[in-house]
Order: C-alpha cells, then structure tokens, then sequence
C-alpha cells in the first residue's frame, strides 16, 4: 500500500509519544529549479560593504572685495569705465628779467637776448629814450642779477608757470619792501604774464596786480623795434599814466 506513516485520529491509550519532525508537512520540491536561486538559498548573501560618501565639493561664493586681487580680470563695469587720460606734463616756462629803478617807478624789463643790458644795445637806448619821454631819470638803477628760469636744468623741484609767477612776484614784492614805487613797468609778455598775471592782451594797460600795487603792461623792447607801430599806442598810454609818477619826489 506504500504507506510511510500512519497516524491515529485520536490520542491512543498507552501508546509512545509522537515525534514531532513526524507532523511537519513536506513540501515537494520543483522538477527544476534555476541554478541561481539554488545557490542562493544555499550560500548566504555576502553582507555590502559600507560604501563612504562621495566627498562634496565646496562651492565658494564670490564676495564682494574693496582691493581687485592681483592678476584679476577686470569686471564689467570696469572695462566700460573710461581710461583716465593725464595731462602731459607742461614744460617749464624760459625767460630772463631784469629790475630795474628810475625815480619813482620799478622796471621788470625782458630781457632780449637773455643777457644783461649793455650802454650801446639797441634795446637799452630805446629804453632810456622811453624814460626820458616818461619824464624819468633815464640812466636806470639795476638792481641785483637778471631773474632766469628755470632755476634748475635738472631735478624734481617743480618748475612749472605756477611756481615762476610766484618766484617772479616774490623778486618784485621784496624790492617793494624795501623801497615802493607809484607804478611798476612790465616789459615783456613774461614779466606780464609771471608778474602781473595777465597776456598779450593787457598792453598798454594799467593793472592791478594783488601784492604788487598798479602796473603797466608794456610790449617788449624787441617787439617795438620789430613793430614800430606800437610806439603810438605805448606813448598815448604813457600820457594817461603819467601823472602817477611826475609829481611824487624822488
């Protein structure tokens, strides 16, 4: 009959306690199994290893920065800003003045050729010819040597037009010091333009220089030489400035 095991319905009398492995239900195994699944079940699968989080990667954020570091590129703004241009640098101003004192008035006069006045220059003579048309001793007083700029042919000292007006009216207010005049004559675009501040446009007027009192542009001993047509105008200037200096004693 192929019977493997019997079991009773109820509890015999007597009889031998059942083994227990007896009761368990036998499941019957498939006709194939797959080689894979019988390999896992059999082998236990491998515990993972724990595998380390990937390092982050640290986003910095730009900040903004008062200095640009060094080797930068420059931003937006900065490359549409506009290039600072600099002034070239002005060269300084070349002249050279002589004062000179007759009677009651002060003469800055240029000097032409750069070099002092000598009694037989032609410059010279037209000069006393305008003091003795002035009513002025005309046998001038020199006084100290010729004002020459620059001062320096090399260095840093700054030699600009600024720093020769201030040099130029600091010569004239120490003769002033010492002994004031009714009026100071400017002879020369640059003893009008470093002393009495003012172009070529001021001659044959009067100004008034602060510091240095009234003066009276003149143009240059060469120029009316050069141009004798401007004698008329000196003169008819000279007319209306005369009463500055003709009565005052010397």
């Amino acid at each position: 009959m192929q019977v493997v095991h019997w079991l009773p319905r109820t509890e015999l009398p007597f009889a031998a306690p059942s083994r227990l492995e007896l009761l368990e239900v036998v499941v019957p195994m498939p006709a194939a199994a797959p080689v894979v699944a019988a390999v896992s079940s059999a082998t236990p699968a491998p515990a993972r290893v724990a595998e380390a989080p990937a390092p982050r990667t640290k986003i910095e954020v730009p900040r903004p920065s008062a200095t640009p570091r060094a080797g930068s590129k420059p931003g937006v703004e900065e490359a549409d800003a506009p290039a600072v241009v600099r002034p070239a640098p002005v060269p300084p101003p070349r002249f050279a003045l002589q004062l000179l004192r007759a009677g009651a008035c002060l003469l800055l006069v240029e000097l032409p050729t750069g070099e002092p006045l000598q009694s037989r220059d032609p410059a010279y003579l037209l000069l006393k010819d305008m003091l003795r048309a002035a009513r002025l001793p005309d046998s001038p007083q020199i006084l100290g040597a010729p004002v020459r700029w620059p001062l320096l042919a090399r260095g840093n000292l700054d030699q600009g037009p600024d720093a020769a007006r201030d040099f130029v009216q600091g010569v004239v207010a120490v003769q002033l010091e010492q002994q004031p005049c009714a009026c100071l004559w400017l002879v020369g675009l640059p003893a009008v333009k470093f002393a009495g501040e003012a172009d070529a446009e001021s001659y044959d007027r009067e100004l008034q220089v602060e510091g240095l009192g009234t003066a009276w542009a003149l143009p240059g001993l060469e120029l009316l030489m050069e141009e004798p047509a401007r004698k008329a105008s000196v003169w008819q200037a000279m007319r209306r400035l005369m009463a500055r200096w003709k009565n005052v004693d010397e």
